[in-house]
Parts: C-alpha cells; structure tokens; sequence
C-alpha cells in the first residue's frame, strides 16, 4: 500500500490525508453503528493522531458510549459525512469512518476483527476465522 492516501467526503467540502497504515481496523456491529452506517455494520480506522491530517469545516456531535468513553464525532456540514470520531480522553488516537473510494488496493481498511457482534443482525456472515467480540474488547 502506497501513503499518503486521500480521501474527502461526498461534497468534497471536508478532507483528509492517511499517511500510514491505520492501527486497527474494526468492523461494529453495535446499534449505534448501525444507525450511524445505515447498514448492517461500520468499519472503523484506528489511527494515530499524527498519521492523518483533514482540512475543511465540520461540525461536531458528542455522546457517552456504554463503557462510559466519551465518543465525539466529526462531519461535513454540507453533505453530513461523518469524518472521525475521537475521545478527547485518549487524544493520540482518531477513529477514521469516512472510507477513499475508488482505490486500487483497498486492503488498508479490511477488517482485523468483528465487534459488537451481541448485536449483530441475523442476516450477517462473518467470515470463518475472523476474530469476534460480544462487545467491545
């Protein structure tokens, strides 16, 4: 795989450059997730802070997660892409949600484990082997 990667969100109003590979990639299965991906699931980059740089406005959306985290969440005004989350208590780490499209090896956010998946929709396979957790690990 080949940094820095690029990717903006649908408006192009909201960027930003990847440039190493992510810590983690998790795909969520957790309800909120669901709401937030409109589908099944979303698949969350962890990355260090320091590795990802974004330009453009955005506005922001806060919540408490259940294990008492502070999840905030960042998204383009216009077109309302959620960007990344973050918890300002663990500032070296950003949670990218906003996937490039289009690139020619997209392997850099594949899954390395399923979470959440106490509330995995029926429908769902997961692939034999991937690591699962109930809930988060």
């Amino acid at each position: 795989m080949e940094f820095p990667i690029h990717a903006s969100c649908q408006c192009g109003q909201v960027s930003y450059v990847l440039k190493a590979q992510p810590l983690k990639v998790f795909a969520c299965h957790c309800q909120e997730c669901q709401k937030l991906a409109t589908s099944a699931y979303s698949v969350t980059a962890i990355c260090d802070t320091n590795d990802v740089e974004f330009s453009g406005e955005m506005g922001e959306w806060s919540r408490l997660a259940e294990s008492g985290n502070k999840n905030h969440a960042k998204f383009c005004p216009q077109c309302g892409n959620r960007i990344y989350h973050y918890n300002p208590d663990a500032p070296e780490t950003v949670k990218l949600k906003l996937k490039p499209v289009g690139m020619k090896h997209d392997s850099v956010f594949k899954p390395q484990a399923h979470v959440w998946v106490s509330e995995k929709l029926d429908w769902v396979d997961i692939p034999q082997g991937m690591k699962c957790f109930d809930k988060q690990p």
